[in-house]
């Protein structure tokens, strides 16, 4: 870990020493430092919660900085950051190589780096007795290829989870009538717990640590395990999203979370990936239930009474 991170600042100084550009009002001031000033950067919606805690204890360590998070659809934060409206951002994808050509060609070259790890969760009202699923039967689901009254919700039609599961099922849209979204992730949680017979998809860290605005619809919705018939270790038995499950890749329906920083400097925007890929910024993580890139040591000190 503290190699892996003193890579990543000798590489930005390097960097910083051959880059020069120019910052717009909308990106950053001339003054922004890796722990001060004010800059907006852009996150996908579906990881609020997780993206909060860092920006809440990051300025809490550095009270002179201020990042102002943006958060919207992927669609949109993918355009934003291709559009140079911002210069860091939060995906749960890497970048395909025609978009890191267009940042390049502007001298903005990406440094992209894996900060967490969060899960696909599938949930279902409390007084459901449906909490097995296995995969084939929630691709099949999917496609349509199963007859059911079940609604199943997801997120914003813009949303990563939408791109995950379309790519999952192979599918270019969804255009079965039980198959639909609503607006975010808090709704799809607010609907399943109001709608037994409703399946909703949602992101793990959506379900740890509730808002107070939602922490009741959660406490009525279960969370469903699921079966991979594929796997060369496992493939008899349902596990559900958690931190040892997704360290262990049991759990099939795990993404990863990137930070995306082209900025070119060493402001505000790599001392937040810096906090956010460092032990305080993992430790963050850790606690939020969902897992971090990298599982900061923990020292036990064991003293001996003779």
């Amino acid at each position: 870990m503290k190699n892996k991170f003193g890579l990543i600042i000798a590489a930005w100084v390097a960097f910083a020493g051959l880059q020069s550009c120019k910052q717009k009002d909308t990106k950053a001031t001339a003054e922004d430092t890796v722990n001060s000033g004010t800059v907006k950067f852009a996150a996908d919606e579906s990881f609020q919660p997780i993206v909060d805690e860092e920006a809440y204890v990051f300025k809490q360590l550095n009270t002179k900085a201020n990042p102002q998070i943006l958060y919207r659809s992927e669609n949109s934060v993918l355009r934003m950051l291709l559009n140079d409206s911002v210069r860091f951002a939060v995906l749960s994808r890497l970048l395909k190589p025609d978009e890191v050509k267009i940042l390049k060609d502007r001298t903005l070259p990406p440094v992209i780096n894996r900060f967490a790890v969060d899960a696909v969760t599938f949930i279902v009202n409390q007084s459901s007795a449906d909490t097995l699923m296995t995969v084939n039967e929630i691709k099949k689901m999917l496609n349509g290829q199963t007859k059911t009254g079940t609604d199943i919700v997801f997120d914003n039609p813009n949303s990563s989870l939408v791109r995950y599961l379309k790519e999952f099922s192979g599918n270019k849209d969804f255009k079965l009538k039980n198959i639909f979204a609503v607006k975010t992730n808090k709704e799809v949680i607010r609907y399943i717990s109001q709608h037994p017979q409703a399946i909703g998809i949602t992101g793990f860290n959506w379900l740890n640590d509730p808002d107070d605005d939602y922490a009741d619809a959660v406490k009525k919705v279960k969370i469903v395990a699921v079966k991979d018939e594929s796997s060369k270790d496992a493939p008899n038995q349902y596990f559900k999203p958690s931190q040892t499950t997704l360290a262990l890749k049991q759990y099939p329906f795990a993404r990863n979370l990137y930070l995306v920083n082209c900025s070119g400097k060493l402001g505000l925007a790599s001392g937040f990936a810096y906090f956010m890929l460092g032990e305080r910024g993992q430790r963050v993580i850790l606690r939020s239930g969902i897992l971090p890139d990298s599982i900061p040591q923990r020292e036990i000190n064991i003293k001996h009474n003779y």
